[in-house]
């Protein structure tokens, strides 16, 4: 005679039951460090070229918007390409944004 798993153990056998607890808490400062990168202000950036990410906070755009530019050579600036990567001008980000 085969031994059966009853219905009901199976889920703690795999790990399921209601007998441990899975939950993580983290603390605020925890969450905070995980939220994403940071970006230094446009007027004390030192690159003279950012990446996509970094141009599309200070323009307030999404990354893809910029490389739809990029594509379709129709936006406010032009990247430079430089090893397959765009790159772009921290002086004519300044001057749209406003920035001296």
């Amino acid at each position: 005679m085969r031994s059966r798993i009853r219905f009901h153990t199976w889920p703690v056998l795999l790990g399921f039951g209601n007998h441990m607890d899975t939950t993580t808490h983290h603390s605020a400062a925890v969450r905070a460090g995980v939220t994403g990168p940071t970006f230094v202000a446009l007027a004390v950036e030192t690159r003279a070229a950012v990446d996509t990410a970094t141009a599309a906070f200070h323009l307030s755009r999404k990354p893809q918007t910029l490389r739809a530019w990029a594509c379709l050579e129709n936006g406010p600036l032009r990247p430079v390409r430089c090893h397959g990567r765009l790159l772009w001008p921290t002086a004519k980000l300044r001057e749209l944004c406003g920035v001296a």
